[in-house]
């Protein structure tokens, strides 16, 4: 089972590009993509992708957070 769930977008180029975000859950990292989507004009699909990286950010009150080395304690 994966640690967190990263968020991808792929743009006009065959390359797949993500960033230093992971998600504890699949929803959370859905929920990230599609913002990316709506912010960035050259994104032609979006995925999810497993990960062994620890979560990092969270969602609170539909605001991204991130999570302290003390909250994942």
């Amino acid at each position: 089972m994966p640690n967190s769930y990263k968020p991808e977008v792929k743009t006009s180029r065959d390359d797949w590009t993500g960033n230093a975000l992971r998600f504890a859950t699949e929803q959370e990292a859905l929920d990230n993509v599609r913002d990316l989507m709506m912010r960035w004009f050259a994104v032609t699909d979006t995925r999810v992708v497993p990960s062994e990286d620890q979560p990092n950010y969270t969602y609170i009150d539909g605001k991204l957070e991130a999570i302290t080395v003390t909250e994942m304690q």
